[in-house]
């Protein structure tokens, strides 16, 4: 939008640099923080400029749009479960299953932009009311996590698409208008500020990968 590419245009870019980082990114022999977080990161971008394509671009709207996507991470899954047995993210030890994660991953972040966009202007419950309907899921999810029995893998790929729309409204309400209920700040403020707390949360929340097999 700042540089006026349009969303297609935007989503080819974001799509080549996905490629290139997910290439890395199963090439590597161990877990590099900084070539996964990348790979997360051109997701992330791809989700959003393929979901704005989809649904202002083609003008099936935030419920179509979030209708198909949703559907999509459902076939990944499912499809990833058929060829592999699992779905569980302490299983992604060689290059099928990791493309697979990739996948469902990238189109996780497309259902996001598209569901918060969906939750924020279509039903008008504006950034603050999507940041509380987005972050009570992911609190109802917890308490399952820790008092139930309910399954793991489960409970993790609900939590992770649920992050996807609140990290929409989020971004959405730190450069959006006042009058729309946004903070005004500028995109590149916006996306500083983000980018710190990811850099911040990525030292008090290190990871640990699987042994990875060939």
């Amino acid at each position: 939008m700042s540089l006026g590419l349009g969303y297609l245009p935007s989503t080819a870019i974001f799509g080549l640099i996905f490629l290139v980082a997910i290439f890395f990114q199963i090439r590597a022999e161990g877990f590099h923080p900084f070539i996964y977080w990348l790979t997360i990161i051109a997701t992330t971008t791809l989700g959003t400029t393929l979901a704005d394509f989809t649904t202002r671009s083609i003008g099936i709207g935030y419920l179509g749009g979030s209708t198909i996507l949703l559907l999509l991470v459902l076939a990944s899954l499912a499809l990833w479960r058929k060829c592999t047995g699992s779905i569980a993210v302490d299983q992604v030890t060689n290059a099928k299953s990791e493309w697979f994660y990739w996948v469902t991953i990238m189109f996780s972040q497309t259902l996001g932009t598209a569901a918060g966009d969906w939750t924020s202007d279509t039903l008008d419950y504006g950034y603050l009311g999507s940041i509380g309907i987005f972050g009570g899921l992911l609190l109802i999810i917890a308490l399952l996590y820790w008092k139930t029995a309910a399954s793991h893998v489960f409970l993790f790929w609900a939590a992770f698409i649920l992050t996807r729309p609140l990290g929409a409204v989020v971004g959405d309400f730190l450069d959006k208008p006042l009058d729309h209920g946004g903070l005004n700040l500028s995109r590149l403020t916006a996306s500083l500020i983000i980018a710190a707390l990811m850099i911040l949360s990525g030292y008090c929340f290190p990871q640990k990968a699987a042994a990875r097999t060939h």
